[in-house]
């Protein structure tokens, strides 16, 4: 068997969005740094990044109720939904650059603007979304959100889900026409191709079998060509693991001690699509509504408009599974060789606090589609089963550690893994994930390379205006970006500096210097 060995500046393990987006941010700071790309599929964007692996939601938060939390007193903790829209508007802020820049053009292939809705029943629910609105409607962020509990309002906003319900209970739904669709797959290759243009490496269908630190500090990577069957010794001054659920095996391989102790509960998904075109037509919004007691956060139901390969379609879902597999193309054994002495304890202590999770996820695999239409019906009084058809979504792999919760705690949300000295980092975890992409890869360059921070900083500006400023805290500032972002990514015409009673070039004095 063949064997070669060879050295660049960066590896990026994975060809999905985490990748594209460090390896686009890098190629700008620093564009004489030699980057590499090894991804076992034969193209870009395959596995959770894929525009039918994920809901397409641009997570800004607002719509999804598990980023807002009722506190003891009454009254609505919205901080986790600050955090989460200011990250998206971190990811706006570079996809508009790079489309300025001509970097990536046809933005619109990537991004439609689409209503983000709140739906909910029941006379606590109401209650509980009233008050979430009215916390959120008094922030910037958050500013032309509309509430209303009126069912002929309702009927406006949602006509496909009020027509036939003849529930007496009362409903409500907060809407808000900035929310987005975004299809990540698109975006990814578009990103890869522009990687590629600037002699970025990428090779698909190669294998990353091992990683081991060497005795000067830096990374060898053991790649094994899937075609050619050869083995190449790569090493690198810094290594990306971007490999969705794959990463926690070759963080796992790295042997750095901030990975020890963590591990990894997979979890799978359906969605119900319909491309029957007068269904969608009646439909126009994303609507999430509350999820089940016992329900992981990514399984809060919705009801999607989605924009793929230039048609529309509806979406609704997604429905838990289980398989032990990190990867939709991965293995069987997946789940079983994640487990080891370093975190077989916080494994089985994860197990034991997580029994109605797993209750839950066995109730839904054993569904049938008729139940599962049930469960639409929730939503669409009227929906027929002919019209609706099962789609298999994206794996995605909880992170479990030890916490100052107690041991095995199943944490929901992304969260970057690094070496003490910054060589290598690993992304872990799930939703919100693709949408706060460009604002977890600027944590990535701010936890590996401090010592080039001061000087980078002009350029990460450039790219991303409101870098190290709080939105929240600068209304103003929130009108200006969100103004410029809508223009360039085609969401809006309806461009808040009107509004506002400024001029642009007034507006442009708020930017951060």
């Amino acid at each position: 068997m063949d064997r070669r060995e060879t050295t660049t500046d960066v590896i990026l393990i994975g060809a999905g969005i985490m990748s594209a987006t460090l390896g686009s941010l890098l190629k700008e700071l620093v564009p004489d740094w030699k980057i590499t790309v090894y991804e076992k599929l034969a193209t870009a964007g395959e596995e959770s990044s894929n525009e039918w692996n994920n809901a397409g939601t641009g997570h800004a938060s607002l719509c999804e109720l598990n980023y807002t939390t009722e506190r003891p007193d009454g009254s609505v903790d919205i901080s986790k939904a600050i955090k989460v829209n200011e990250e998206f508007q971190v990811s706006k802020q570079f996809w508009s650059y790079l489309v300025d820049s001509k970097l990536i053009r046809n933005p619109q292939e990537f991004i439609e603007a689409v209503p983000h809705m709140s739906f909910v029943n029941g006379e606590k629910n109401v209650t509980f979304l009233k008050k979430r609105f009215e916390a959120m409607s008094k922030n910037p962020l958050f500013q032309g959100m509309e509430f209303s509990d009126n069912p002929k309002k309702l009927m406006e906003w949602i006509p496909l889900m009020m027509k036939d319900r003849k529930s007496d209970e009362p409903i409500a739904a907060t809407k808000i026409d900035s929310g987005t669709d975004v299809n990540f797959g698109a975006l990814t290759r578009m990103l890869f191709d522009h990687l590629q243009s600037k002699n970025v490496e990428v090779n698909y269908k190669h294998s990353v079998d091992d990683i081991k630190r060497t005795e000067d500090g830096t990374w060898e990577v053991k790649v094994r060509g899937l075609e050619s069957g050869l083995i190449e010794h790569v090493t690198a001054k810094f290594v990306f693991i971007g490999a969705g659920g794959g990463s926690l095996y070759l963080l796992q391989k790295s042997g750095i001690p901030e990975g020890k102790h963590i591990g990894g509960f997979p979890v799978s998904g359906l969605f119900m699509v319909c491309k029957n075109p007068e269904i969608v037509a009646q439909h126009h919004a994303k609507v999430y509504g509350k999820a089940k007691v016992g329900a992981p956060p990514m399984s809060v139901p919705h009801l999607d408009t989605r924009f793929i390969d230039n048609q529309k379609s509806l979406l609704f879902g997604p429905f838990a599974g289980f398989s032990p597999k990190f990867l939709k193309t991965g293995s069987m054994f997946d789940l079983v060789n994640s487990v080891n002495t370093d975190n077989l304890v916080t494994m089985l202590a994860a197990g034991a606090k997580n029994m109605s999770l797993t209750k839950y996820l066995i109730e839904q695999v054993m569904l049938s589609k008729e139940q599962r239409m049930e469960e639409l019906r929730e939503f669409i009084p009227n929906a027929k089963s002919e019209d609706w058809d099962l789609v298999v979504a994206g794996q995605r792999v909880q992170v479990i550690k030890d916490t100052a919760a107690g041991k095995g705690t199943l944490q929901f949300g992304t969260e970057v893994i690094s070496a003490a000295d910054g060589s290598i980092a690993a992304l872990l975890g799930a939703s919100p994930g693709a949408s706060t992409a460009v604002s977890v890869m600027l944590e990535v360059i701010e936890k590996c390379f401090p010592q080039h921070i001061k000087e980078w900083e002009p350029k990460i500006k450039e790219m991303v205006p409101s870098y190290g400023v709080s939105l929240m805290k600068n209304p103003e500032l929130v009108k200006k970006i969100h103004a410029s972002t809508s223009r360039t990514l085609g969401l809006s015409e309806d461009l808040p500096l009107q509004k506002a009673g400024k001029t642009e070039s007034e507006v442009n004095e708020l930017l951060p210097v």
